[in-house]
């Protein structure tokens, strides 16, 4: 029994290790080093990054949303008319 918890710790140790050096590896280690023809705009304030990254996918959701409805609706009309 304690060759077979061996293995397996032995095995998660090694997925953790694996993990961690991936990890350590794919870091932006240099991300502050620029390069030739690197030329990035102004930041975005705080209320615009909330606008662009929450209000606008929410506000484009209810805009479909609302377009599926609306031709769901006169669809259903139309068919219980005939």
């Amino acid at each position: 029994m304690s060759n077979k918890v061996n293995k397996n710790v032995l095995r998660a140790g090694t997925i953790t290790a694996g993990t961690a050096l991936m990890l350590l590896m794919s870091s932006p280690a240099f991300a502050l080093t620029r390069d030739d023809g690197d030329d990035p705009g102004p930041g975005l304030s705080v209320i615009e990054t909330l606008g662009l990254y929450v209000a606008l996918p929410i506000v484009l959701f209810l805009v479909i949303a609302g377009l599926v409805m609306v031709g769901d609706k006169s669809h259903k009309q139309a068919g219980s008319k005939s």
